[in-house]
């Protein structure tokens, strides 16, 4: 896999989509220093500053306090994406589906499971025990005794597996009984998220992309994990971080220095430098 500076079309890059736990964030859960003035200048640039993430999008604004009118925000894998505060696109889940998958995880009982309603999750009494984890991602909680009650709607459901084991229940359990009929993906080693089929943060990047007149190609993404593959995949400058695992190197073109290495932050000076020159 090649270095980044190895990309010799960075002048052409017109959005920026960015994975933020282990990509953008370093492994302590800090944004690098300068990122406002850092997207200040790719807007000025004429480049379109996107966070994608499984989080929800009130959550990932919170991160880019005072950025809220120029950015874009790809929230729940693809499933709810705005531009400068205006919705581009947001999808539903069908309640028969997702209860379905409720169902089956509270069953289970080695999970939380936790139902997104696009500005607040919705989880079970029964674990309360487990807030921290929830509330690192999801600011506005309601607590209900069981989903049978719940009425609102949702574009994503999600299940937190605290002994860090998603991966080999996304594997053995959940992709085998509901892929063929959601979108099933492991967002890291604690996470299983799933969504409509067709919803992905590539999907989510390509809305948005049509939206603002963007050709897909001049669209570039960084991430390093699963959820990440499909709009690794998608746009025409892919990269990864240095931390990524080996299998992610399969889906993009290029590498950048590792989160903890700040290595979205060394690209977007890249990005800028090669604006500048051209």
């Amino acid at each position: 896999m090649q270095d980044y500076t190895a990309d010799q079309g960075l002048a052409n890059i017109k959005l920026l989509a960015v994975d933020m736990d282990l990509t953008l964030l370093a492994d302590d859960g800090s944004m690098p220093d300068g990122m406002a003035e850092r997207i200040r200048a790719l807007t000025d640039a004429g480049v379109v500053f996107c966070p994608a993430s499984g989080r929800p999008v009130p959550t990932l604004l919170l991160g880019f306090s005072g950025c809220e009118d120029t950015i874009a925000v790809c929230g729940d894998n693809g499933g709810n994406v705005l531009y400068r505060g205006e919705v581009v696109y947001r999808d539903r889940l069908e309640p028969a589906l997702w209860r379905e998958v409720a169902a089956r995880a509270v069953a289970a009982g080695d999970n939380v499971p936790v139902l997104c309603c696009y500005d607040h999750a919705t989880c079970l009494w029964r674990d309360r025990a487990h807030y921290v984890g929830i509330h690192k991602y999801y600011k506005e909680i309601r607590w209900v005794d069981s989903y049978d009650e719940v009425t609102d709607e949702s574009n994503k459901f999600s299940l937190l597996f605290p002994a860090y084991d998603a991966e080999p229940a996304f594997r053995d359990i959940y992709q085998p009984e509901f892929g063929d009929r959601l979108y099933t993906t492991n967002a890291g080693r604690e996470w299983i998220d799933f969504m409509n089929l067709g919803v992905s943060k590539g999907a989510g990047v390509a809305h948005l992309c049509e939206s603002l007149g963007i050709d897909i190609a001049d669209a570039a993404a960084v991430g390093d994990t699963y959820n990440d593959i499909p709009m690794l995949e998608k746009v025409g400058h892919s990269f990864i971080v240095a931390n990524a695992e080996s299998h992610m190197e399969a889906h993009a073109r290029f590498r950048v220095p590792s989160n903890n290495d700040r290595g979205v932050a060394v690209l977007i000076d890249a990005i800028l430098a090669a604006k500048a020159r051209a």
